[in-house]
């Protein structure tokens, strides 16, 4: 089983039980428990899970307040916002795009439309038309792994030559990101 159909497991398992042991998920799936340690550090970032002694929990519900990212909590600012509208016309505003993206990667079959902002000028582009700057030098102060949006490709290359990083478009940069969160940055390239 591959780490992500893993990680859907496991957040099946504990929606139903509230609370599992590392030894007990890694017998379940019939991998070893540092396996299972790399799928739930991801889980456990994104406030999906809890880290508890042996194990996860299901998290307490955070407090989320107005302006506040819903994935990690931090303020949202308009510069690096990204908007996901979903079905049920529900909208969720993420502090930067690797808060939006990974939230999209595990909604994407409820989101009717992705917003971001172009990094140079903050006006809003469509995510799916966007460029993405990952591993740039430069500190936004905001998420770790930092992602930056353009409009442009030009204006994301000319960006990159200044800061350094990595330029990919909207499914790149889900893959990537994706890939990085399940362990295996060494390996992007």
């Amino acid at each position: 089983m591959l780490p992500n159909a893993r990680k859907k497991q496991i957040l099946t398992w504990l929606k139903n039980e509230k609370a599992l042991k590392i030894s007990e998920i890694s017998k379940r799936l019939n991998v070893s428990e540092m396996t299972i340690y790399r799928d739930v550090k991801p889980l456990i970032e994104l406030n999906h899970a809890l880290k508890i002694p042996n194990g996860i929990g299901l998290p307490n519900p955070p407090r989320r307040r107005e302006g506040e990212c819903p994935s990690c909590l931090k303020p949202v600012h308009t510069r690096l916002s990204f908007e996901i509208s979903f079905d049920k016309k529900q909208l969720e505003t993420f502090c930067c795009a690797r808060c939006g993206l990974m939230r999209y990667n595990d909604t994407k079959e409820d989101v009717t439309q992705v917003i971001c902002k172009d990094y140079l000028t903050d006006k809003p582009i469509d995510a799916t038309g966007a460029t993405y700057l990952l591993h740039s030098d430069l500190n936004l102060n905001c998420c770790q792994q930092q992602i930056i949006t353009f409009a442009s490709r030009i204006h994301a290359r000319q960006f990159q030559t200044g800061f350094g990083g990595d330029v990919y478009h909207y499914e790149e940069a889900i893959r990537i990101l994706t890939f990085e969160m399940d362990g295996n940055a060494s390996q992007r390239n």
